[in-house]
């Protein structure tokens, strides 16, 4: 392990090596997350993103309303750690700090023009179309915000940020999961945004975009629940919270 390595890879290769060892035999049942959080000393969705990475790497599996079971004793070579380069909820904590800064930025610069383009692809997000049109018209407004900054910086890092989201098998795995159960993109959140920009109020529209990813944060957690018995709102709760407090610039 390397002081480069993301923090839920060196969990999932601490796991893998338990797993090789016998440790955690095959067929049986790994921890609870939420103890797994208490040993390692980190949050619930980084024991996730460490539980999912094992998942592609074809270790473990989940059984619903059961837990975490091990299924192989050594990783899938066609899937190899080294891609595993970011997680979901690390992603949303960066796109929280720039985005919410670009939507600020873009308060102050945006023309009529850029906020009609963005009314359009709301109609696109509101529109009863696929899936993936809704989505990829979540994409372009988020694009859009950052373009209307007018700074090629800002548009360039926001871009990235999406790009990784898309080409990262760990996140690709993660959101796939949310759409699955049936998160889509929500037109009030992003009307909130419009409504701000449209105002031409920094500190609105900085809010609405934190509190948009505060609630992408939400839903991820909801949808990749690994543990259904440890479901229950109050054991959830803490988690969620302190998870909230790291978005909040």
């Amino acid at each position: 392990m390397t002081g480069s390595q993301k923090l839920y890879q060196r969990i999932a290769d601490t796991i893998a090596a338990r797993i090789d060892a016998g440790q955690y035999a095959l067929g049986s049942r790994l921890p609870a997350e939420r103890d797994l959080a208490d040993e390692f000393s980190v949050s619930r969705p980084t024991i996730r993103e460490a539980m999912i990475a094992l998942d592609i790497r074809g270790l473990v599996g989940a059984r619903k309303g059961s837990g975490i079971y091990v299924r192989a004793a050594s990783p899938d070579p066609a899937n190899p750690q080294a891609e595993l380069d970011v997680g979901a909820f690390e992603l949303i904590e960066a796109r929280a700090m720039f985005e919410s800064e670009a939507a600020a930025l873009a308060a102050a610069s945006i023309d009529d023009a850029q906020l009609g383009e963005l009314r359009q692809l709301l109609r696109q997000m509101a529109r009863p179309c696929s899936v993936a049109n809704a989505f990829e018209a979540d994409k372009r407004f988020h694009l859009a915000i950052a373009e209307a900054t007018g700074n090629s910086v800002v548009a360039s890092v926001v871009e990235r940020l999406w790009t990784i989201r898309e080409q990262s098998p760990l996140c690709a795995h993660m959101f796939a999961q949310a759409r699955r159960e049936g998160v889509t993109p929500r037109v009030d959140e992003h009307q909130a945004i419009v409504d701000a920009l449209a105002a031409r109020d920094p500190q609105r529209a900085r809010e609405a975009m934190r509190t948009h990813l505060r609630r992408v944060t939400d839903d991820l957690l909801a949808a990749t629940e690994l543990d259904m018995i440890e479901k229950a709102r109050a054991d959830f709760a803490a988690q969620r919270k302190r998870v909230v407090a790291r978005t909040t610039v």
